[in-house]
């Protein structure tokens, strides 16, 4: 008998033990979609069955409910970055929350509050770019909002719009 053999490792561990403080310090600070969660446990090498069934205890408790994962999501992310639904869907997306919630979430947000996000955005970065050339701020302006999902459309108006307000005129179209 090796030293290794007479060693006492200790029980193995209860995976569901184990899955359970996995999933409570992740909900500790903020929520996380289900698929996030599962995510985790598989990394963690918890089965598959276990996670499942956890997984399904949490919903049945509240603890996990990815409607209110995306909306709580959708208000951050639109209160703080600006973002258009569009790129809001796609994060939706990568975070696992299925398409039909994603749409009833997203079908909540209100066009004005994006339209005036789309234009606290422009203000913000137009200050920095006073010295810059019109038609450059302007390409500059309207591919920031692309990026944050914004259409094209919506984009050069809003970007036409705040560059008159701000005593520049260019044409975007």
């Amino acid at each position: 008998m090796s030293i290794d053999d007479e060693r006492d490792l200790g029980p193995e561990p209860d995976h569901e033990s184990v899955a359970r403080k996995i999933l409570l310090d992740q909900l500790t600070g903020q929520a996380r979609s289900r698929h996030e969660l599962a995510e985790r446990l598989a990394r963690r090498n918890v089965p598959d069955d276990v996670a499942g069934r956890l997984l399904d205890r949490f919903e049945e408790v509240g603890l996990v409910d990815d409607e209110a994962f995306a909306r709580s999501w959708v208000d951050s992310r639109q209160r703080t970055r600006g973002l258009a639904r569009r790129a809001l869907a796609q994060e939706l997306r990568r975070k696992g929350v299925d398409d039909e919630t994603a749409r009833e979430v997203l079908a909540e947000v209100d066009p004005a509050s994006e339209d005036q996000a789309a234009r606290q955005l422009v203000r913000k970065k137009l200050r920095g770019l006073r010295g810059v050339d019109d038609t450059v701020a302007a390409r500059r302006l309207v591919g920031m909002l692309a990026r944050k999902g914004y259409s094209a459309g919506l984009a050069y108006a809003i970007v036409k719009d705040e560059l008159a307000e701000a005593g520049r005129e260019v044409s975007v179209d």
